[in-house]
Parts: structure tokens; sequence; C-alpha cells
């Protein structure tokens, strides 16, 4: 058995971690707006953190299992252990979503993005930063910075509609280069599911703090 000194070491290392692991993740996503733009060096930028993301995540997940077998964690350290193990789920996803963007930048012209720059880059913002609030809500226990993150996702969801709209309006107007008009909706797709996966995020921040989740019970 060890201390509880160092059992509230382990929990500082994973927390810190977790904190590492977020600003990765919000820096790719703010990177995808240049990436789209055609900046070639934030695409390999964003293509080129798998390592990174895999890093991070063997290192929480291992402290979590290191604990959860090893040491039996109760009431708040359990919540906030197995919260952890989920997060980290979460934030592997989005990182996964952001390469994915990143290699549709590689091929998607930057004139072809520019119909929806204004929507992607305050999409990449607004995404890094729910990223961003959501983990430090769970960090913290901080429910109402977690639901601020609940209330941000309808402009993700708004920026998927207007997007779809004008890649709609393009279509019809048999706009020249067509062909590239399916990638740009699923550009912004991509956004919208990483805007999902940062509310879940915050619900765990929610679950760390009152034992249950508000956003998504059923998963």
């Amino acid at each position: 058995m060890i201390t509880r000194s160092e059992f509230r070491h382990q929990l500082e290392e994973i927390d810190e971690t977790l904190g590492r692991f977020s600003e990765k993740t919000a820096k790719d996503i703010r990177a995808l707006a240049l990436a789209l733009a055609g900046d070639a060096d934030a695409i390999d930028e964003v293509l080129g953190g798998a390592k990174s993301e895999r890093r991070l995540r063997t290192a929480i997940e291992d402290g979590c299992l290191d604990i959860m077998l090893l040491q039996q964690p109760i009431a708040g350290d359990l919540r906030f252990v197995s919260g952890s193990f989920r997060l980290v789920s979460d934030l592997t996803h989005i990182d996964e979503m952001s390469r994915d963007v990143a290699y549709l930048a590689k091929s998607l012209p930057a004139e072809v993005s520019a119909k929806l720059r204004e929507h992607l880059d305050f999409a990449a913002d607004r995404v890094a930063t729910m990223v961003e609030e959501a983990v430090e809500a769970f960090r913290t226990t901080d429910v109402d910075k977690a639901r601020g993150v609940f209330a941000m996702d309808d402009d993700i969801d708004d920026i998927y509609l207007a997007a779809e709209g004008v890649v709609i309006d393009l279509i019809k107007a048999s706009e020249t280069r067509a062909k590239y008009l399916p990638e740009l909706l699923m550009v912004a797709k991509y956004f919208e599911r990483m805007g999902d996966d940062a509310v879940r995020i915050a619900d765990w921040a929610v679950f760390r703090a009152t034992g249950a989740r508000e956003m998504t019970k059923g998963e």
C-alpha cells in the first residue's frame, strides 16, 4: 500500500496530464482554421500530433487503472478517477477528428473552404474554447462553467446549419468546384461532433461535482 501523500500525488499527476491533454487538443483545433486556409505548416502540425496524443492518453489511462486496481478509491476520488478515464476517450476522439479535418484540408482547395471562412474560423475557436472550459470545469468541479459549455454547443449547431445552407446554395448554383462541397460540409460536421464530445466532457465535470450527469445520462 502507498501512503496517502503518494496517493494524492498520483491524483495530481493525472489532473496535470489532463490539463496538458486539453491544451494540446485545443491548440490543434485552433490550428485547423489555418489548415483550412491552406497553411501547410498548420496541416503538418495537426497531423504530427498523434504521437503526443498517444503519450498523454496512455499516461492518464495507466494512472487511472493503477489507482482503481491497487488503491480502490472511494467517493470523490473515485468520481475523479472514473471521470478522468472517460475524459481520455472523448479527448482522444476529438484529437482524431482534428486530424481527419487536417487530412481533408490537404485536398480541399483554400478558395473552396473560403466560402465558409467566417463560419469555420468561429467554429474552430469556439470548439477549442469548449474543450478548454470543459476540462477546466472537470478539474475544478465547477458546475457553472460546465453548464456554460452546454450553452456554447448551440453556437456549433447553428454553424453547421449555416454551413449546410451555404453548401446547398452553391450546389444549386452549379458551383464550378461543386465536387469539393461534400467535403466542405463534412468539415463542418466534424466541428459539430467535436462540440458534442466537449459537452460530454462538461457533463463528466457535473458528475464529478454532484455524482450525476445532466446531459448524457444514457451514455
